[in-house]
């Protein structure tokens, strides 16, 4: 992407050195000859119609500086625009198919008099996963359709949205428990950014880790909302299912812009994803 445009103007230089040629030339023809008794009056009318010229040269200059600015300000906003929409897709996907893949291999696994059931019981669960994901991505192509169309998307998700998240996990094979206490007065963004890292997280340990137990955690620590999600390694017999690789780093990109802190690391036999976020709307 380009850099930021720059101005200055070469108006107002040029402007000066025909000032100066002016007066030198005025300072050095004497004016004792009635002739040119009329040349200031004429340095005078052209002093003023250089400076004139000068005036509104930079304006133009200016106008098309701005126009320039203007331009470059909306493709860096675009750029951002995309970047968050590919973000916001990679969640869904990746979230998505991970709960389809957790699912659809403990139902393989089933058996017994009542693995029928359970494994119809799996296929339903795919389904509404499927269809939930199938749905948000329709949401967001029409919204690159048309983006008047943004107003009919959901809002933007919250801590309250959390247990939903967890639930889904868990409906999904995941052992996943939630510890969330009351947090009044967390901004939206770093509300949102929570439940990135709880989605990406839970994704990732279904697909690492398979149908496992995640303990998931959102505190406060003074003037930074913490959270915590920390599986306990791979289920018996699961074969990891590696995603693309993007999707920490997506995430720590986008603590980071909050000024916070991602760390995803092995802790035991499992791994630990743990996200600090100042937040200034904390009291």
């Amino acid at each position: 992407m380009e850099s930021r445009p720059t101005w200055s103007s070469r108006a107002w230089p040029v402007a000066w050195a025909m000032l100066f040629l002016l007066v030198s030339g005025l300072m050095t023809v004497g004016n004792q000859d009635p002739a040119t008794q009329m040349l200031p009056l004429v340095v005078v009318g052209l002093a003023v119609l250089v400076s004139a010229w000068a005036v509104l040269r930079t304006r133009r200059e200016r106008r098309a500086h701005e126009d320039r600015l203007a331009a470059w300000a909306g493709e860096r906003a675009a750029q951002a625009e995309r970047l968050r929409i590919a973000g916001d897709l990679h969640d869904l996907v990746s979230h998505g198919l991970g709960l389809i893949t957790v699912r659809a291999a403990v139902a393989a696994r089933l058996g017994g008099p009542d693995g029928p059931a359970e494994q119809a019981s799996a296929l339903a669960d795919i389904e509404a996963v499927s269809r939930e994901t199938t749905t948000e991505l329709r949401r967001m192509l029409t919204v690159l359709r048309t983006p008047e169309a943004a107003a009919a998307l959901r809002p933007a998700e919250s801590l309250a949205d959390l247990p939903g998240i967890v639930a889904a996990a868990r409906g999904a094979g995941l052992d996943a428990t939630l510890d969330l206490p009351a947090l009044d007065g967390v901004s939206p963004g770093v509300q949102l950014t929570v439940c990135a890292v709880v989605r990406e997280a839970l994704s990732n340990a279904a697909r690492h880790a398979g149908p496992t137990r995640v303990r998931v955690g959102v505190r406060r620590d003074g003037g930074t909302v913490v959270v915590t999600a920390v599986d306990d390694g791979p289920a018996d017999g699961w074969e990891p299912r590696p995603g693309a690789g993007h999707g920490l780093d997506a995430l720590r990109e986008r603590v980071t812009a909050l000024g916070g802190t991602l760390d995803a690391r092995a802790e035991g036999a499992g791994f630990a994803v743990t996200g600090q976020l100042p937040d200034g709307a904390a009291p």
